[in-house]
Order: structure tokens, then sequence, then C-alpha cells
């Protein structure tokens, strides 16, 4: 079979990687890919949102199964098309995911199936949300209802801050129609957990736990970002709370969807608050987090390309999956001034020493070849990763591999991993 990866960062390129190996997989193609993929796949010069190239691609080259990573194109409707055409697909459909594309639309499924959440209000006017700040008082959380690169989320600790926020949003235009609507969002305690599962339209199968680091900065301090840093298990994902996620988050809203004519295909990725063990949904994800994908397939011993498979064909019920015991702790090397302004082209070295640590894989992100030399060219640059018989061991082992990567125009946090640790 032949099988197309759609996307260009480390959560790609972890799928990737993980589906070269496969029994199944004659040839893998990568579109765009980055130069860490292309030591696993063929990269294809098609942007991960060219829907038009994309379906072309695969409708010509007899691509048995697309697994598309990134969001928009999911959003989009890229599923759809390809389905529409005979043309398996591992990702939801435009309507199912939805559940990303509008936080104003996950909550009217959590309304509707009781799934614990956030108090909220949702906005179009800046007048309402204006008063409805005022009521509730701070900290508040003002979210974008669409996509916005991971930008569209405002952890607001005073009502001024909340106000700003707002005003940017449905004023300013600035998330352009994404912003068009903001969903205000009590502020929840806790600790934050990562929780995946598959899901076939009708059975839905978790993955192992996994648990990211938003902040950029040691001690979780500064601004958020798309994720500095992940590691699995996380200790706080006990068997117990897996069962209560799955029966009062994941399958209802599994249920809902398939009541609503648009039943869920793909990875459902559940960012959840948890506290005094009670877990709330703070949002849904339709595809794998990043850096999350890429200590699961760290630790997944199984075949994924079946596990992808059966999701498209209805087949979960019949699927086990087997996972190291090791856990797998990944760091993110990023551009100096991520997630602000950074400058691009910055040489990197060292990335095969790092890679021959026992151990040790180091994911691409945002690189590409420049006359031989591997150069950054995003915000998030490369995922260094590690599997060891515990959390401690693997971020041990993972900034020993960081450190043996020579690029000064990058930067990470040294922390990652420190609740579990």
């Amino acid at each position: 079979m032949k099988v197309l990866v759609i996307g260009s960062g480390g959560r790609e390129h972890a799928l990737t990687w993980a589906l070269s190996a496969s029994s199944l997989a004659d040839e893998v193609f990568a579109a765009p890919g980055n130069a860490g993929m292309a030591e696993d796949a063929t990269c294809i010069d098609i942007g991960a949102e060219d829907l038009d190239g994309l379906h072309a691609f695969a409708k010509s080259n007899d691509v048995g199964l697309v697994v598309i990573g990134p969001e928009a194109p999911l959003v989009a409707g890229l599923a759809d098309r390809l389905v529409d055409d005979g043309i398996k697909v591992f990702g939801p459909s435009a309507a199912a995911a939805r559940l990303e594309g509008s936080k104003a639309f996950t909550k009217e499924v959590c309304d509707r199936t009781n799934i614990p959440t956030a108090a909220y209000g949702r906005f179009t006017d800046v007048a309402p949300a204006l008063d409805y700040l005022q009521k509730v008082g701070a900290p508040i959380v003002v979210k974008a209802d669409g996509l916005a690169a991971g930008k569209g989320v405002i952890m607001a600790e005073s009502v001024k801050d909340a106000e700003i926020a707002v005003r940017d949003m449905l004023e300013g235009n600035r998330f352009g129609d994404a912003g068009a609507e903001v969903v205000i969002e009590e502020w929840l305690g806790g600790e934050e957990a990562s929780f995946f599962a598959l899901v076939d339209g009708e059975t839905a199968l978790p993955l192992i736990s996994a648990q990211d680091h938003k902040r950029v900065g040691d001690g979780d301090s500064g601004p958020n970002t798309g994720g500095m840093g992940a590691y699995s298990p996380a200790p706080i994902v006990t068997e117990p709370l897996t069962g209560r996620i799955m029966d009062e988050v994941i399958e209802p809203t599994v249920r809902a969807m398939a009541g609503m004519g648009c039943p869920y295909k793909g990875v459902l990725y559940a960012g959840l608050m948890i506290e005094d063990g009670n877990p709330k949904l703070l949002e849904y994800n339709v595809r794998f987090g990043d850096p999350e994908c890429q200590v699961l397939m760290m630790r997944l011993m199984s075949d994924l390309l079946p596990a992808l498979l059966a999701v498209h064909d209805g087949g979960l019920k019949h699927m086990d999956l087997r996972w190291h015991k090791d856990a797998a702790l990944t760091v993110v090397m990023a551009a100096n001034g991520y997630p602000g302004a950074y400058e691009k082209g910055s040489e990197i070295k060292g990335v095969e020493a790092a890679n021959a640590l026992p151990g040790v894989k180091v994911f691409h992100a945002g690189t590409a070849r420049n006359g031989g030399k591997l150069v950054a060219t995003g915000g998030r640059v490369l995922n260094v990763t590690a599997l060891a018989p515990t959390i401690a061991e693997a971020q041990t082992r993972a900034y020993e591999a960081v450190d043996a990567i020579d690029w000064p125009g990058g930067f990470c946090r040294r922390d990652i991993g420190w609740r579990a640790v």
C-alpha cells in the first residue's frame, strides 16, 4: 500500500517514521514534508492546504491511505473530497472537524450530552461580551471561535486584559473570520492533561496517556506556545480516571456526533483539566497533538498502519494496540524569539550525533536542507525524543541528546517532565 502523510511538522515526522516501519507500506509520501521526513519518505512539494493538489496526487499515484496531520485541511473538507473519490483517509469529515474548527460548536455538544466543561458565554458583539466580563470577573479565558494557528486563546489575568482581547477579536479583526465570535470561558484550576482515542464512528479505542508543556519558559512561565515538550505516561491519568474520561467525555461525544449525522472518524484529542480527580474538557482537537504524538509513536509497539485503516473501515472493535512499558519524553528546540518574532535560516549541527545515542530519535518540525546544510525554517524546529525505563531517565537521555546538538540560533526548556519527575 502507498501511504500519503500530509503536513510538515514534528507530529507528521513521527507519523511518517512509524508508518515507514509498517510491513504493509510499500511507499510513504509526505506533502510537503521537511528535511527529517525526507529520510523516511518521498517528499512532495504540495502544501498541506492545497486541497486540489493533494487530491490529484493521491488519485494519480494510487495512494491507499491518506493520513491528514494538521487541522486546517480537515476543517476545509479534504477528507470528504478524498472519501467521495474512493480514497481511504485517516481524519474526520469537515462536519465532524467542527469539534476543533468551532469552540462554540464543541460547547453545544457538551451542553447536549452533559460533558463536564468550563462555564462559558459566547458573543459576536462587544457590548454584551464586556458586560459578561464585568459580571464574572477575572482570571478568565477569551477564545476565538475558529482556527487561529494556535494563537486564539488568551489567558487573561485581569478584566482589563480580557476586554482588550475581546476588542482585538471582535472589533480589531485580529484573527479574521476565526475571531468573528468569541467564547469567554471560566478559568479552571488543576493540572492539564492530553487524552487521545482512535474513533471509527462508533467505537473509541483509548491510547496511552501523555502530557505537554504549553508555556515557553521553565516552571511553566511565559506565554503559551504550540507546545515546548511532552512526556508519556502522564501519572495524573490513572486507570480509574481513564475509565471516567471515556465514560463522561469521549463516548458521549462519539454518540452525539453519530446522532447528529456526522460520525467522527480519526483521532479525538481531548485537552482536559484535572482537579481533585475530576476531569473537565477544555477543548477538542481533531488530530494528534504536537508534540504529544512524538512520545506516543516512540512508545507504540504495534504496527500503526492497520490501526489507522481500522479507523476508516470501522473495525476498531477488533483492534488492540501494544505499547512499550518504557516512558518517552520529548524536548522541543525552538528558534530564538519564539513564540514571538524569530529568524529563519540558522544552521543546525549535531543532529546525527544526537540520533546515535541509545533510545533517542530527533523528529524534525521546521527544517530544510540548504546546500547540504540543515537549517531552521520555523518556530518549533526539532523534537528531541528519548525512550527509557522511567520518565526521569528519559528526561536525562533527552537532554543529553539536546546537548549534542550545536544550534546557537535555538533554545529549549530545561525542565520538561518536571511534574512527573
